[in-house]
């Protein structure tokens, strides 16, 4: 259910969490909670479970629905959490989608269809249609997830205009991770559609032209200063948030070039004295512990 105000979440950093396993590549519910309560106690306003960084592709169906469940009994709000549910067949997403609103969750973050490359836009926009159509339930929320660089298929900006005006009370927002801010400024020039990009650094730009804020991936290991940009922001505007944001833009910096996944669940491992948190699923290899230790000294000058 969207918020009172209109808002699908409020103003703030929602987190992609990481999905941690076990050295035998099960699923670590007690992890996945523990991770969760702590992100939600240092500041973020949602979780995006089972995105990109949460390797959701991983990761099976029953597994996902069993850790989704694993987090609600663990006493984390269904109302914060937007939940990844694309998968390459209409019918495999329609069921984990249906799975999520039957726990409560806030809303659906839904890729295209990504198999099939060079889809038309009439396919993709039959694809997104006919999921709402078959939940057929007006609890549904979709926030729309663009990241064209990973899954080889994008959302033309003309699917989500109509797909918006079409099913305005079910495609309420969308995830932007081209990392273009011209593909991200053309998304929030859609009519009423709530748009987050998928890191922190265009926030600011992003906070001026109305976003509520970001979904990134370094919300995971850093997302006090990420949380201090908006916070700032909504108190006293860019001039008031430029601090924040410059140490926000030099951690976020000092990360990329790294893989990622592989380098946040090392920094985790560490900063828990916790090996296991390091483990990934192939086609992912694990980060080396010396090369996490050094980079973990990088990031504490910074």
């Amino acid at each position: 259910m969207p918020t009172t105000d209109g808002q699908l979440l409020p103003n703030g950093v929602v987190a992609p969490i990481l999905t941690p396993f076990e050295v035998d590549l099960s699923v670590c519910h007690d992890r996945f909670v523990a991770h969760a309560q702590r992100l939600l106690d240092e500041g973020c306003v949602g979780l995006a479970v089972f995105g990109t960084t949460g390797e959701a592709l991983s990761v099976a169906t029953r597994e996902r629905e069993a850790a989704l469940e694993a987090l609600v009994d663990g006493g984390v709000d269904p109302g914060v959490m937007v939940v990844g549910t694309g998968v390459t067949n209409l019918p495999g997403t329609v069921h984990l989608t249906r799975h999520a609103m039957e726990l409560g969750c806030r809303a659906c973050m839904v890729l295209p269809p990504f198999y099939f490359k060079d889809p038309p836009d009439e396919g993709l926009f039959r694809y997104f249609a006919g999921l709402i159509e078959r939940i057929g339930d007006d609890r549904l929320r979709i926030m729309l997830y663009h990241i064209p660089q990973v899954a080889g298929v994008g959302l033309p900006t003309a699917v989500a205009a109509r797909l918006r005006t079409e099913f305005p009370e079910q495609v309420v927002g969308l995830k932007d991770s081209s990392g273009d801010w011209a593909t991200t400024e053309a998304f929030l020039d859609i009519d009423g559609l709530i748009v987050w990009p998928g890191a922190e650094l265009p926030l600011l730009d992003a906070l001026d032209r109305g976003s509520p804020g970001c979904i990134t991936a370094t919300a995971n290991v850093n997302p006090g200063p990420v949380v201090e940009v908006i916070r700032q922001y909504g108190e006293g505007g860019r001039e008031a948030a430029a601090d924040a944001m410059e140490r926000a833009r030099a951690y976020r910096l000092a990360l990329q070039g790294q893989p990622a996944i592989p380098t946040m669940k090392r920094l985790l491992a560490l900063r828990h004295d916790d090996p296991t948190w390091a483990t990934v699923r192939p086609p992912f290899v694990e980060m080396d512990e010396a090369e996490g230790r050094t980079l973990m000294d990088r990031l504490a000058a910074i």
